[in-house]
Protein backbone atom coordinates (compact mmCIF):
# COMPACT_ATOMS: atom_id res chain seq x y z
CA UNK A 1 0.00 0.00 0.00
CA UNK A 2 1.30 3.48 -0.81
CA UNK A 3 2.24 5.72 2.06
CA UNK A 4 -0.16 8.54 1.18
CA UNK A 5 -2.57 6.98 3.68
CA UNK A 6 -2.49 7.69 7.41
CA UNK A 7 -2.22 4.85 9.93
CA UNK A 8 -4.50 5.21 12.94
CA UNK A 9 -3.92 2.60 15.67
CA UNK A 10 -6.99 1.74 17.73
CA UNK A 11 -6.01 -0.34 20.74
CA UNK A 12 -4.99 -2.63 22.22
CA UNK A 13 -5.87 -0.20 25.02
CA UNK A 14 -8.40 2.40 23.97
CA UNK A 15 -11.15 4.33 25.80
CA UNK A 16 -13.79 2.92 23.45
CA UNK A 17 -12.66 -0.71 23.87
CA UNK A 18 -13.63 -2.38 27.14
CA UNK A 19 -11.14 -5.18 26.42
CA UNK A 20 -7.71 -5.16 24.73
CA UNK A 21 -7.74 -5.65 20.96
CA UNK A 22 -5.87 -3.97 18.13
CA UNK A 23 -7.33 -2.43 14.99
CA UNK A 24 -4.83 -0.84 12.60
CA UNK A 25 -6.84 1.51 10.39
CA UNK A 26 -5.39 2.85 7.15
CA UNK A 27 -7.17 6.12 6.43
CA UNK A 28 -7.13 8.40 3.41
CA UNK A 29 -8.70 11.69 4.37
CA UNK A 30 -11.68 10.62 6.48
CA UNK A 31 -12.24 7.31 4.67
CA UNK A 32 -11.00 3.92 5.88
CA UNK A 33 -9.24 2.10 3.01
CA UNK A 34 -7.74 -0.89 4.83
CA UNK A 35 -7.90 -2.64 8.20
CA UNK A 36 -5.62 -5.01 10.08
CA UNK A 37 -7.10 -6.85 13.06
CA UNK A 38 -4.85 -8.40 15.67
CA UNK A 39 -6.03 -10.54 18.57
CA UNK A 40 -4.16 -12.24 21.40
CA UNK A 41 -3.89 -9.64 24.17
CA UNK A 42 -6.16 -11.36 26.65
CA UNK A 43 -5.27 -15.05 26.72
CA UNK A 44 -6.26 -16.86 29.94
CA UNK A 45 -5.69 -20.51 29.03
CA UNK A 46 -9.15 -21.74 30.03
CA UNK A 47 -9.09 -24.72 27.65
CA UNK A 48 -5.78 -25.90 29.15
CA UNK A 49 -6.93 -25.29 32.73
CA UNK A 50 -9.98 -27.50 32.08
CA UNK A 51 -7.73 -30.53 31.56
CA UNK A 52 -6.68 -30.40 35.22
CA UNK A 53 -10.16 -30.07 36.72
CA UNK A 54 -13.05 -32.47 37.23
CA UNK A 55 -16.13 -32.15 35.04
CA UNK A 56 -18.07 -30.53 37.89
CA UNK A 57 -15.27 -28.03 38.46
CA UNK A 58 -15.10 -27.26 34.72
CA UNK A 59 -18.68 -25.99 34.84
CA UNK A 60 -17.53 -23.12 37.08
CA UNK A 61 -14.41 -22.54 34.97
CA UNK A 62 -16.16 -22.19 31.59
CA UNK A 63 -18.71 -19.91 33.26
CA UNK A 64 -15.84 -17.40 33.43
CA UNK A 65 -15.16 -17.48 29.69
CA UNK A 66 -17.45 -14.45 29.37
CA UNK A 67 -19.19 -12.48 32.08
CA UNK A 68 -22.15 -11.59 29.85
CA UNK A 69 -22.55 -15.14 28.48
CA UNK A 70 -21.93 -16.91 31.80
CA UNK A 71 -24.88 -19.25 31.21
CA UNK A 72 -24.51 -20.42 27.61
CA UNK A 73 -20.89 -21.58 28.05
CA UNK A 74 -21.56 -23.92 30.99
CA UNK A 75 -24.78 -25.03 29.30
CA UNK A 76 -22.91 -25.99 26.13
CA UNK A 77 -20.19 -27.71 28.13
CA UNK A 78 -22.75 -29.66 30.17
CA UNK A 79 -24.57 -30.77 27.02
CA UNK A 80 -21.31 -32.05 25.49
CA UNK A 81 -20.54 -34.05 28.65
CA UNK A 82 -24.11 -35.36 28.81
CA UNK A 83 -23.76 -36.56 25.23
CA UNK A 84 -20.66 -38.57 26.19
CA UNK A 85 -22.31 -39.96 29.32
CA UNK A 86 -25.50 -40.84 27.42
CA UNK A 87 -27.81 -39.32 30.02
CA UNK A 88 -31.23 -37.79 29.45
CA UNK A 89 -31.79 -34.48 31.24
CA UNK A 90 -35.17 -34.21 33.04
CA UNK A 91 -37.80 -32.16 31.22
CA UNK A 92 -38.15 -29.65 34.04
CA UNK A 93 -34.41 -28.95 33.88
CA UNK A 94 -34.64 -28.40 30.11
CA UNK A 95 -37.35 -25.79 30.59
CA UNK A 96 -35.42 -24.03 33.36
CA UNK A 97 -32.34 -23.98 31.12
CA UNK A 98 -34.43 -22.34 28.41
CA UNK A 99 -35.76 -19.65 30.77
CA UNK A 100 -32.28 -18.77 32.08
CA UNK A 101 -30.81 -18.75 28.55
CA UNK A 102 -33.43 -16.29 27.32
CA UNK A 103 -33.12 -14.08 30.39
CA UNK A 104 -29.41 -13.94 29.60
CA UNK A 105 -30.18 -12.94 26.00
CA UNK A 106 -32.40 -10.10 27.21
CA UNK A 107 -29.75 -8.94 29.68
CA UNK A 108 -27.07 -9.08 26.95
CA UNK A 109 -29.12 -7.24 24.31
CA UNK A 110 -30.12 -4.49 26.76
CA UNK A 111 -26.46 -4.13 27.70
CA UNK A 112 -25.45 -3.89 24.03
CA UNK A 113 -28.23 -1.42 23.23
CA UNK A 114 -27.09 0.93 25.97
CA UNK A 115 -23.46 0.75 24.85
CA UNK A 116 -24.44 1.33 21.21
CA UNK A 117 -26.43 4.39 22.28
CA UNK A 118 -23.42 5.69 24.21
CA UNK A 119 -21.11 5.20 21.22
CA UNK A 120 -23.28 7.36 18.96
CA UNK A 121 -23.93 9.96 21.65
CA UNK A 122 -27.47 8.84 22.55
CA UNK A 123 -26.82 8.59 26.29
CA UNK A 124 -30.52 8.74 27.12
CA UNK A 125 -30.85 5.35 25.43
CA UNK A 126 -27.98 4.09 27.59
CA UNK A 127 -29.82 5.11 30.75
CA UNK A 128 -33.12 3.62 29.58
CA UNK A 129 -31.65 0.32 28.42
CA UNK A 130 -29.53 -0.23 31.51
CA UNK A 131 -32.45 0.58 33.78
CA UNK A 132 -34.47 -2.13 32.01
CA UNK A 133 -31.49 -4.51 32.26
CA UNK A 134 -31.38 -4.05 36.04
CA UNK A 135 -34.79 -5.71 36.32
CA UNK A 136 -33.44 -8.86 34.64
CA UNK A 137 -30.35 -8.87 36.84
CA UNK A 138 -32.67 -8.67 39.86
CA UNK A 139 -34.30 -11.91 38.68
CA UNK A 140 -30.92 -13.62 38.44
CA UNK A 141 -30.06 -12.44 41.93
CA UNK A 142 -33.37 -13.70 43.32
CA UNK A 143 -33.19 -17.11 41.62
CA UNK A 144 -29.45 -17.84 41.76
CA UNK A 145 -27.96 -15.42 44.29
CA UNK A 146 -25.77 -13.77 41.63
CA UNK A 147 -26.27 -11.02 39.08
CA UNK A 148 -23.65 -12.66 36.87
CA UNK A 149 -21.99 -16.10 36.87
CA UNK A 150 -25.25 -17.70 37.99
CA UNK A 151 -23.95 -21.28 38.55
CA UNK A 152 -27.31 -22.65 37.39
CA UNK A 153 -26.08 -25.46 35.16
CA UNK A 154 -24.85 -28.85 36.31
CA UNK A 155 -23.92 -32.05 34.53
CA UNK A 156 -27.32 -33.72 34.15
CA UNK A 157 -29.56 -30.72 34.74
CA UNK A 158 -29.67 -27.55 36.83
CA UNK A 159 -28.65 -26.73 40.41
CA UNK A 160 -31.67 -24.66 41.43
CA UNK A 161 -35.39 -24.93 40.85
CA UNK A 162 -37.81 -22.17 39.86
CA UNK A 163 -40.26 -21.52 42.67
CA UNK A 164 -43.75 -20.03 42.33
CA UNK A 165 -42.61 -16.67 43.64
CA UNK A 166 -39.79 -16.71 41.06
CA UNK A 167 -42.22 -17.32 38.24
CA UNK A 168 -44.54 -14.47 39.25
CA UNK A 169 -41.56 -12.10 39.41
CA UNK A 170 -40.29 -13.31 36.02
CA UNK A 171 -43.67 -12.73 34.37
CA UNK A 172 -44.00 -9.27 35.90
CA UNK A 173 -40.51 -8.36 34.69
CA UNK A 174 -41.28 -9.65 31.20
CA UNK A 175 -44.24 -7.24 31.02
CA UNK A 176 -41.94 -4.36 31.94
CA UNK A 177 -39.21 -5.55 29.53
CA UNK A 178 -41.75 -5.71 26.69
CA UNK A 179 -42.93 -2.16 27.33
CA UNK A 180 -39.33 -0.95 27.49
CA UNK A 181 -38.39 -2.71 24.24
CA UNK A 182 -41.32 -1.21 22.37
CA UNK A 183 -40.33 2.21 23.71
CA UNK A 184 -36.76 1.67 22.43
CA UNK A 185 -38.04 0.64 19.00
CA UNK A 186 -40.15 3.78 18.79
CA UNK A 187 -37.31 6.01 20.05
CA UNK A 188 -34.81 4.70 17.51
CA UNK A 189 -37.13 4.54 14.50
CA UNK A 190 -38.41 8.06 15.19
CA UNK A 191 -35.08 9.79 15.74
CA UNK A 192 -33.51 11.08 12.50
CA UNK A 193 -30.12 11.65 14.15
CA UNK A 194 -29.89 8.05 15.37
CA UNK A 195 -31.03 6.74 12.00
CA UNK A 196 -28.37 8.81 10.22
CA UNK A 197 -25.69 7.28 12.46
CA UNK A 198 -26.85 3.70 11.81
CA UNK A 199 -28.47 3.47 8.37
CA UNK A 200 -26.07 2.46 5.61
CA UNK A 201 -23.15 2.31 8.05
CA UNK A 202 -20.95 -0.80 8.29
CA UNK A 203 -22.79 -2.84 5.68
CA UNK A 204 -22.04 -6.57 5.56
CA UNK A 205 -23.51 -7.97 2.35
CA UNK A 206 -25.26 -11.31 2.23
CA UNK A 207 -22.41 -12.67 0.11
CA UNK A 208 -19.75 -11.49 2.58
CA UNK A 209 -21.79 -12.83 5.49
CA UNK A 210 -21.63 -16.28 3.90
CA UNK A 211 -17.96 -15.92 2.99
CA UNK A 212 -16.94 -14.95 6.51
CA UNK A 213 -19.30 -17.53 8.10
CA UNK A 214 -20.73 -15.00 10.55
CA UNK A 215 -23.21 -16.10 13.19
CA UNK A 216 -25.99 -14.73 15.37
CA UNK A 217 -27.57 -11.28 14.92
CA UNK A 218 -24.74 -10.27 12.57
CA UNK A 219 -25.72 -13.08 10.19
CA UNK A 220 -29.44 -12.51 10.53
CA UNK A 221 -29.03 -8.79 9.83
CA UNK A 222 -27.46 -9.75 6.48
CA UNK A 223 -30.30 -12.04 5.43
CA UNK A 224 -29.05 -15.39 6.78
CA UNK A 225 -31.91 -17.12 8.60
CA UNK A 226 -29.79 -19.21 10.95
CA UNK A 227 -30.36 -19.87 14.63
CA UNK A 228 -29.18 -22.93 16.58
CA UNK A 229 -32.38 -22.85 18.67
CA UNK A 230 -34.34 -23.63 15.49
CA UNK A 231 -31.79 -25.46 13.35
CA UNK A 232 -30.46 -27.79 16.09
CA UNK A 233 -32.85 -27.45 19.05
CA UNK A 234 -31.54 -28.05 22.58
CA UNK A 235 -32.97 -27.58 26.07
CA UNK A 236 -36.76 -27.10 25.49
CA UNK A 237 -36.56 -25.00 22.33
CA UNK A 238 -38.23 -27.68 20.22
CA UNK A 239 -41.34 -27.11 22.37
CA UNK A 240 -41.31 -23.32 21.97
CA UNK A 241 -43.10 -21.24 19.33
CA UNK A 242 -40.98 -18.27 18.23
CA UNK A 243 -39.76 -16.48 15.12
CA UNK A 244 -36.28 -15.64 13.85
CA UNK A 245 -35.97 -11.90 13.05
CA UNK A 246 -34.11 -11.32 9.77
CA UNK A 247 -33.08 -8.16 7.91
CA UNK A 248 -31.45 -7.77 4.49
CA UNK A 249 -29.57 -4.47 4.64
CA UNK A 250 -26.67 -5.74 6.78
CA UNK A 251 -25.92 -2.28 8.23
CA UNK A 252 -25.72 -1.12 11.85
CA UNK A 253 -29.43 -0.29 11.80
CA UNK A 254 -30.32 -3.81 10.65
CA UNK A 255 -28.22 -5.31 13.45
CA UNK A 256 -30.01 -3.06 15.93
CA UNK A 257 -33.46 -3.97 14.62
CA UNK A 258 -32.67 -7.70 14.75
CA UNK A 259 -31.65 -7.49 18.40
CA UNK A 260 -34.68 -5.39 19.34
CA UNK A 261 -37.01 -7.96 17.74
CA UNK A 262 -35.09 -10.78 19.40
CA UNK A 263 -35.87 -9.18 22.74
CA UNK A 264 -39.59 -9.54 22.02
CA UNK A 265 -39.08 -13.16 20.91
CA UNK A 266 -37.13 -13.97 24.08
CA UNK A 267 -39.96 -12.55 26.19
CA UNK A 268 -42.36 -14.72 24.18
CA UNK A 269 -40.26 -17.86 24.82
CA UNK A 270 -39.95 -17.20 28.57
CA UNK A 271 -43.70 -16.78 28.97
CA UNK A 272 -44.29 -20.09 27.19
CA UNK A 273 -41.62 -21.91 29.18
CA UNK A 274 -42.79 -20.84 32.65
CA UNK A 275 -46.43 -21.45 31.69
CA UNK A 276 -45.69 -25.02 30.56
CA UNK A 277 -43.02 -25.80 33.17
CA UNK A 278 -43.39 -29.54 33.85
CA UNK A 279 -43.14 -31.18 37.26
CA UNK A 280 -40.36 -33.57 38.15
CA UNK A 281 -36.67 -33.68 38.96
CA UNK A 282 -34.24 -30.93 37.99
CA UNK A 283 -31.17 -33.16 37.73
CA UNK A 284 -30.20 -36.73 36.91
CA UNK A 285 -27.20 -38.53 38.34
CA UNK A 286 -24.11 -39.13 36.22
CA UNK A 287 -22.16 -41.91 37.94
CA UNK A 288 -19.25 -42.58 35.60
CA UNK A 289 -17.84 -41.06 32.45
CA UNK A 290 -17.06 -43.42 29.59
CA UNK A 291 -14.49 -42.69 26.91
CA UNK A 292 -15.86 -40.65 24.03
CA UNK A 293 -16.34 -37.28 22.40
CA UNK A 294 -19.12 -34.75 22.80
CA UNK A 295 -20.02 -31.77 20.63
CA UNK A 296 -22.55 -29.20 21.78
CA UNK A 297 -23.87 -26.01 20.21
CA UNK A 298 -26.01 -23.26 21.62
CA UNK A 299 -27.30 -19.89 20.48
CA UNK A 300 -25.50 -17.34 22.62
CA UNK A 301 -26.71 -13.72 22.48
CA UNK A 302 -23.89 -13.08 19.97
CA UNK A 303 -24.45 -16.27 17.94
CA UNK A 304 -23.42 -19.90 17.78
CA UNK A 305 -21.36 -21.11 20.74
CA UNK A 306 -19.57 -24.44 20.36
CA UNK A 307 -18.01 -26.74 22.97
CA UNK A 308 -16.09 -29.92 22.13
CA UNK A 309 -15.10 -32.31 24.94
CA UNK A 310 -12.96 -35.46 24.82
CA UNK A 311 -13.23 -37.99 27.65
CA UNK A 312 -10.61 -40.67 28.44
CA UNK A 313 -12.85 -42.38 30.99
CA UNK A 314 -11.55 -40.48 34.02
CA UNK A 315 -13.30 -37.75 36.00
CA UNK A 316 -11.33 -35.06 34.12
CA UNK A 317 -11.67 -34.14 30.44
CA UNK A 318 -8.73 -34.96 28.21
CA UNK A 319 -9.46 -32.03 25.89
CA UNK A 320 -11.83 -29.09 25.87
CA UNK A 321 -12.23 -26.84 22.84
CA UNK A 322 -14.39 -23.71 22.84
CA UNK A 323 -15.39 -21.61 19.86
CA UNK A 324 -17.19 -18.46 20.92
CA UNK A 325 -19.32 -16.45 18.43
CA UNK A 326 -17.08 -13.38 18.28
CA UNK A 327 -14.26 -15.56 16.97
CA UNK A 328 -16.41 -16.09 13.86
CA UNK A 329 -17.74 -12.54 13.58
CA UNK A 330 -14.57 -10.54 14.16
CA UNK A 331 -12.90 -11.07 10.72
CA UNK A 332 -16.02 -9.63 9.05
CA UNK A 333 -15.17 -6.26 10.61
CA UNK A 334 -12.75 -5.62 7.74
CA UNK A 335 -15.30 -5.38 4.87
CA UNK A 336 -17.68 -3.53 7.19
CA UNK A 337 -15.10 -0.83 7.99
CA UNK A 338 -13.58 -0.29 4.53
CA UNK A 339 -15.25 2.59 2.70
CA UNK A 340 -16.70 4.15 5.85
CA UNK A 341 -15.42 7.19 7.72
CA UNK A 342 -13.19 7.04 10.76
CA UNK A 343 -15.99 8.60 12.83
CA UNK A 344 -18.14 5.50 12.23
CA UNK A 345 -15.43 2.97 13.14
CA UNK A 346 -16.52 2.58 16.77
CA UNK A 347 -20.19 1.91 16.08
CA UNK A 348 -19.28 -0.49 13.24
CA UNK A 349 -17.07 -2.49 15.59
CA UNK A 350 -19.65 -2.20 18.36
CA UNK A 351 -22.48 -3.35 16.06
CA UNK A 352 -21.17 -6.95 16.06
CA UNK A 353 -21.30 -6.86 19.89
CA UNK A 354 -17.71 -8.12 20.23
CA UNK A 355 -16.44 -10.02 23.26
CA UNK A 356 -12.66 -10.23 23.11
CA UNK A 357 -12.02 -12.15 26.35
CA UNK A 358 -13.75 -15.23 24.88
CA UNK A 359 -12.14 -14.78 21.46
CA UNK A 360 -8.40 -14.54 21.96
CA UNK A 361 -6.05 -17.38 20.99
CA UNK A 362 -2.32 -17.80 21.50
CA UNK A 363 0.23 -19.15 19.02
CA UNK A 364 3.96 -19.03 19.71
CA UNK A 365 5.95 -18.53 16.50
CA UNK A 366 9.66 -19.37 16.47
CA UNK A 367 11.01 -16.92 13.88
CA UNK A 368 14.49 -18.48 13.79
CA UNK A 369 13.23 -22.01 13.21
CA UNK A 370 10.25 -20.86 11.10
CA UNK A 371 7.76 -23.00 13.00
CA UNK A 372 4.85 -22.74 15.41
CA UNK A 373 5.00 -24.15 18.92
CA UNK A 374 2.32 -25.16 21.40
CA UNK A 375 3.56 -24.42 24.91
CA UNK A 376 2.59 -26.47 27.95
CA UNK A 377 1.05 -24.80 30.97
CA UNK A 378 4.30 -25.27 32.91
CA UNK A 379 6.32 -23.59 30.14
CA UNK A 380 3.89 -20.66 30.04
CA UNK A 381 4.08 -20.34 33.83
CA UNK A 382 7.90 -20.41 33.80
CA UNK A 383 8.04 -17.81 31.04
CA UNK A 384 5.61 -15.58 32.95
CA UNK A 385 7.69 -15.85 36.14
CA UNK A 386 10.89 -15.12 34.23
CA UNK A 387 9.32 -12.04 32.61
CA UNK A 388 7.92 -10.80 35.96
CA UNK A 389 11.30 -11.28 37.62
CA UNK A 390 13.08 -9.35 34.85
CA UNK A 391 10.54 -6.51 35.06
CA UNK A 392 10.99 -6.35 38.83
CA UNK A 393 14.77 -6.15 38.55
CA UNK A 394 14.45 -3.46 35.87
CA UNK A 395 12.27 -1.31 38.08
Amino acid sequence: MKRECTIIPMGPFHPALAEPEFFKLSVKGEKIIDVEIRIGYNHRGIEKLAEGLTYNQCIFLVERVCGICSNIHPLCFAQAVEEIAGVEVPDRAKYIRTVIAELERIHSHFLWLGLAGHIIGFDTLLMWAWKARELVLDIFETVTGNRQSYAMNAIGGVRRDLKKEHISKILKTMDEAERATKRFIKAISGDPVTLSRLKGVGVLSNEDAKKYCVVGPVARASGLKIDIRKDYPYAAYDEMDFDIPVRRDGDALAKTEVRLEELLQSIRIIRQAVDALPNGDIKCEVKEMPEGEGLSRGEAPRGEDLHYVVSNGSNMPERVKIRAPTFMNLPSIKPQLIGNTIADALIIIGAIDPCFCCTDRLTVVDVKENREKIMSSDELLQRSRKKSSADHRGS
